[in-house]
C-alpha cells in the first residue's frame, strides 16, 4: 500500500491521468500474486508490474492508453500458451486477468483515489480494510470500502451484492489474502489493506544501518532505537521512519509488538538486551532475533531463564540470527536477517526453491 500511494504522488508530479492495472487472477504459479499492480501514466510512464515483465506486461502497457482515451475501466484476459506462461513464470500455459481502471490523478473526488487513500491512512494506524471493486458489465469499476471496525462505504450496483460480497470481503480481510469474488456471473475483486510490517531494530550499530535501508526496500515500517544520540543519528539512518533516543528497554514498551513485528537486537549490550527481552517474550511479537554468537546467546537465555523465563519462551529468541548465507559484511549478514524474517512471517521453509520443488513441497 506505501508503495502505491509513493508511486501515485511520483506520477502526478508529471501525470494528470494514470492507467492503475491490477492482476486480478491466475491460474498456475506466478511470483506475482493477485493484487501486484502496474501504473502506467498518459505521458508513457510505467511503474510496477503486473507479472515479471515480458509480453504481459507490454500488452498491458498497450491497452492502458485506450482505458485512458475512453475513461473506462476493462479486464483484461489473457490465454496464454505454454512459452508465453513460462516468459512470466507460470509452469504450464493457462490465464490471467487483469483489470485495468483510470484515474485521475488532480481529481481529488475521484473515486479510486479516495478510498485508496483512506485504505491506506487506516492500514497504517493499525486497522485493516478491503477495497471491493467489480469487474463485470454494467457497472464495470463500481467499489465497495469496508473497515475491520464495520464501516462501509460504495456500492457495486445492487444491495444483495453488496452484502454478498461484503461478507466474502471480510473474510478475505480477516485471512489478509486479496482474492477474486465469485456470485454467477458477477465477478469482483476484494482487496486487502493491512498494516505494513514493522521492524524493531535495538541498537545503532553497523549492522542495523544497511538492516534499515534494506527493510525500508521491502516495505517495512522502521524503527531503530537507541540511548546513544551520538550513533543514533539521521545522518547514519537516513531511511529510517522512526528514530528514537533513550532507554531502549522503556521506548521499546512503546511500540506495539503484535504478530506483524519484528524485533531485532544487534546492540551487543546485556543493558539494553536483557531488559528487552524480558518484554518482548510477554508479547506476541512475530519476530524476536538477537545478534550474536551461539555463546553470547546460550549465557543471556541462561539468564532469562534464572530469571523464571519459561522454556517455550526462550526458544522464540533466535540466536545466532539470520538464515545461513555465509555472510560476513554488514550488509550480507543485513540480507540474512531480512530474510530469516520474511520466512518467519511468510510460514516459509527458507530453503532452496529448487530444493523445494524437488521435495515436492507446496
Amino acid at each position: 500500500m506505501t508503495e502505491l500511494s509513493e508511486q501515485l504522488n511520483q506520477l502526478k508530479r508529471n501525470e494528470s491521468k494514470v492507467t492503475v492495472a491490477t492482476l486480478v487472477n491466475t491460474r498456475g504459479t506466478t511470483p506475482r500474486k493477485e493484487g501486484a499492480k502496474m501504473l502506467v501514466g498518459e505521458g508513457g510512464r510505467v511503474l510496477g508490474s503486473v507479472t515479471i515483465g515480458g509480453c504481459v506486461d507490454a500488452q498491458v502497457i498497450e491497452e492502458s492508453a485506450e482505458v485512458l482515451d475512453t475513461n473506462a475501466p476493462r479486464l483484461l484476459e489473457l490465454n496464454l500458451g505454454d512459452e508465453e506462461a513460462w516468459e512470466i513464470g507460470l509452469t504450464c500455459g493457462g490465464t490471467i486477468e487483469v483489470f485495468l481502471e483510470p484515474v485521475t490523478l488532480d481529481d481529488k473526488d475521484d473515486t479510486t483515489l479516495v478510498y485508496y487513500e483512506r485504505a491506506r491512512v487506516h492500514a497504517e494506524q493499525g486497522g485493516r480494510a478491503v477495497i471491493v471493486t467489480r469487474r463485470d458489465a454494467p457497472n464495470h469499476g463500481a467499489k465497495l470500502l469496508l473497515f475491520d471496525h464495520g464501516e462501509q462505504e460504495g456500492t457495486l450496483g445492487d444491495t444483495f451484492l453488496d452484502q454478498r460480497f461484503a461478507a466474502e470481503a471480510m473474510e478475505a480481510m480477516a485471512s489478509g489474502k486479496s482474492r477474486t469474488l465469485f456470485l454467477e456471473n458477477v465477478r469482483a475483486f476484494a482487496e486487502v489493506f493491512a498494516p505494513p510490517s514493522t521492524l524493531v531494530v535495538v541498537g545503532a550499530s553497523h549492522v542495523a544501518m544497511p538492516l534499515t535501508t534494506l527493510a525500508k526496500t521491502l516495505g517495512f515500517r522502521t524503527i531503530v532505537v537507541d540511548g546513544r544520540p551520538r550513533f543514533a543519528t539521521k545522518e547514519r539512518f537516513p531511511d529510517v521512519d522512526d528514530l528514537r533516543i533513550g532507554v531502549p528497554s522503556e521506548l521499546v514498551q512503546q511500540v506495539p509488538l503484535i504478530a506483524t513485528t519484528a524485533l531485532v537486537l544487534v546492540a551487543h549490550d546485556y543493558k539494553y538486551d536483557l531488559p528487552v527481552l524480558r518484554h518482548a517474550l510477554s508479547t506476541p511479537v512475530g519476530y524476536i532475533g538477537l545478534l550474536g554468537s551461539t555463546r553470547r546467546g546460550a549465557a543471556i537465555l541462561n539468564l532469562l531463564r534464572e530469571d523464571g523465563v519459561a522454556e517455550d519462551a526462550l526458544l522464540r529468541v533466535r540466536v545466532p540470527i539470520g538464515l545461513d548465507l555465509g555472510a560476513q559484511s554488514a550488509p550480507e549478514i543485513a540480507l540474512s536477517i531480512l530474510a530469516e524474517i520474511l520466512a518467519t512471517h511468510r510460514k516459509a521453509t527458507g530453503m532452496p526453491i529448487s530444493e523445494k520443488v524437488r521435495r515436492g513441497l507446496k
